[in-house]
């Protein structure tokens, strides 16, 4: 009979990841000192190689010069503090980096070069590692730390996972909820490009920001966004299978990631829930097939449903509307939306209008 230990459920872990598409490595063979080493130091948590790499393949029509210099403002953010080395971070992957040059005419230029391919996920290069070691100072000593696995996207460490043992009473999931707080407190380099956190103990398992509290690390409860997932599946299954396909990976870090800002520095990282995931994006795919120009608008009866509506016809100008219980994050809901329908190509720049009962909201 199997014993059901940490280094069982990590391998589970793995094999999930595998089957995604991902790559795998040990991370003591990627370390500095490994047998094929990836790493410059144990201080810092890219994979320079892999992140150089797909930087030179994102941009091809790009110099060397500028892609140093877009390496070197993700390598050295700069910034005060993790959050907002995170934020900066969180930026340049939407927006690409900024970087300033001199053109052959004399005249200063700027570029903005990409860092994740988020409309053909197979141009990235993914990876997950397992046993990745950070060292780092604290409090006048030297702390290594050592994460149970870690999920690399074009070099950068987007997720880092914590698992426990569920065969162990005394350990529990929010004992790796624990353990995160002081790797973030410990080894801050680990999380500076974070953009997912994973807690578990084989059997139960949440997901969260890197500012989320207990409350907010919630469970992901569906693979594809059709129904919830039968309960014959683990739910740390659910969650990667879910989560970690490479296009929802994407899309999560692209359209439904956000900050709340106090006194103009960022303050709160929030992430969408499942919910809000799979009803954003089945609300846009209704709003572009609704409102494209296949059919002239006109008046129909309107009826309740459950779901997308399956008889809808392009250019119907039939959408509906996303049902929320209360405390269901309906304003974020409505950020999502707007944001991915702002710059969805068959929406052209559209003019989005919100209603609100509240004057803070």
């Amino acid at each position: 009979m199997t014993t059901f230990t940490e280094s069982v459920i990590e391998q589970a872990a793995i094999d999930w990841l595998k089957a995604l598409g991902y790559e795998y490595a040990l991370g003591p063979e990627i370390a500095p000192d490994g047998s094929r080493p990836e790493r410059e130091s144990y201080e810092s948590g890219l994979l320079p190689g892999r992140v150089k790499g797909a930087l030179a393949r994102l941009n091809p029509g790009l110099p060397a010069t500028i892609l140093e210099e877009a390496y070197r403002q993700i390598a050295n953010l700069n910034q005060p503090g993790l959050l907002r080395c995170n934020h900066a971070f969180h930026r340049m992957a939407i927006d690409g980096v900024a970087v300033e040059y001199r053109g052959s005419d004399g005249r200063v230029k700027s570029a903005r070069v990409r860092v994740f391919d988020f409309d053909e996920p197979e141009n990235n290069d993914w990876l997950a590692v397992n046993q990745f070691t950070v060292e780092a100072a604290y409090h006048n000593a030297r702390v290594n730390r050592r994460a149970d696995l870690v999920i690399f996207v074009n070099g950068l460490p987007l997720a880092v996972m914590e698992l426990k043992n569920a065969a162990v009473e005394s350990a529990t999931m929010w004992d790796a909820f624990n353990q995160l707080q002081t790797y973030k407190e410990q080894i801050p380099a680990l999380f500076t490009y974070n953009e997912a956190l994973v807690i578990s103990d084989g059997l139960n398992a949440r997901i969260g920001s890197v500012t989320a509290n207990k409350e907010w690390f919630l469970p992901w409860k569906t693979i594809e966004g059709e129904a919830v997932a039968s309960p014959a599946l683990t739910q740390l299954e659910v969650l990667l299978r879910g989560v970690f396909d490479k296009r929802r990976l994407l899309a999560l870090v692209r359209f439904f990631i956000v900050f709340e800002h106090q006194r103009g520095a960022p303050a709160v990282k929030k992430m969408a829930g499942y919910h809000q995931f799979h009803a954003v994006n089945a609300a846009v795919a209704e709003t572009v097939r609704a409102a494209s120009k296949a059919r002239a608008a006109h008046e129909l009866r309107g009826q309740y449903m459950a779901g997308r509506d399956k008889k809808g016809k392009p250019g119907d100008r039939r959408i509906g509307v996303v049902w929320h219980t209360q405390g269901a994050g309906k304003s974020l809901t409505m950020i999502f939306y707007a944001g991915r329908l702002a710059v969805h190509p068959a929406m052209e720049n559209p003019t989005i209008v919100v209603i609100t009962d509240r004057i803070d909201l």
